[in-house]
């Protein structure tokens, strides 16, 4: 007679930008995922008021569940949505790559997204691809840049007049829009002023 095989050991990861979000309707999306699929949820990890620009080293939780994952403590991780993760899709390849090397799968509720699965695993094999064109496009970004800088006269490099916001800060000035929050909001959470905002959303 077979064995009955064991349900799927499942860690949740839930995580939100600011202190006064909440992480309750991330998990219970995926608590209810797990119920309905038979998974087993062995832990949950949730950061809260952290934004996704940030590395593994900035999200305590994050790192948490990373080491379970080298431990060989989870069957599949599930998250709410992809920029959960990450603020890119090369994080997100590198991410997925950490699990598949540990025998981890992935489940991203908004995108549908089941490394488990065949569709799924196909579907982690294009986001390889566009992540390699993204990375591309972010290098020619950066030298059309500094080709500029310099045709303005600076010999570093440098942009001429108004100092660059940091890409982080920019990152997490998106992520909060994207989240509802409005401009006097978003600028009191990512630490700068609502010009900078402002200045950050149009070029979006």
């Amino acid at each position: 007679m077979t064995k009955p095989k064991s349900p799927k050991r499942v860690a949740l990861y839930a995580r939100v930008s600011t202190d006064q979000q909440t992480t309750a309707n991330q998990l219970e999306a995926l608590r209810e995922s797990a119920a309905r699929l038979g998974w087993d949820v062995v832990a949950e990890f949730k950061d809260h008021g952290i934004s996704g620009a940030k590395g593994r080293e900035g999200r305590p939780q994050f790192d948490k569940m990373l080491k379970g994952v080298t431990r060989g403590e989870f069957d599949l991780v599930a998250a709410w949505s992809v920029d959960r993760l990450g603020r890119s899709l090369q994080d997100l390849v590198g991410f997925l790559g950490d699990l598949h090397a540990k025998g981890c799968d992935l489940y991203l509720h908004q995108q549908g997204l089941d490394t488990s699965t065949p569709s799924g695993r196909a579907m982690f094999q294009m986001m390889g691809v566009f992540a390699e064109f993204e990375r591309g496009m972010i290098q020619e970004r950066v030298k059309a840049g500094l080709a500029r800088a310099k045709a303005n006269g600076t010999k570093t490099g440098n942009a001429i007049g108004r100092p660059a916001v940091g890409a982080d800060i920019e990152d997490r000035i998106r992520e909060l829009r994207v989240e509802g929050l409005g401009m006097l909001k978003i600028a009191k959470a990512a630490g700068c002023g609502v010009s900078v905002v402002q200045r950050v959303l149009a070029a979006s």
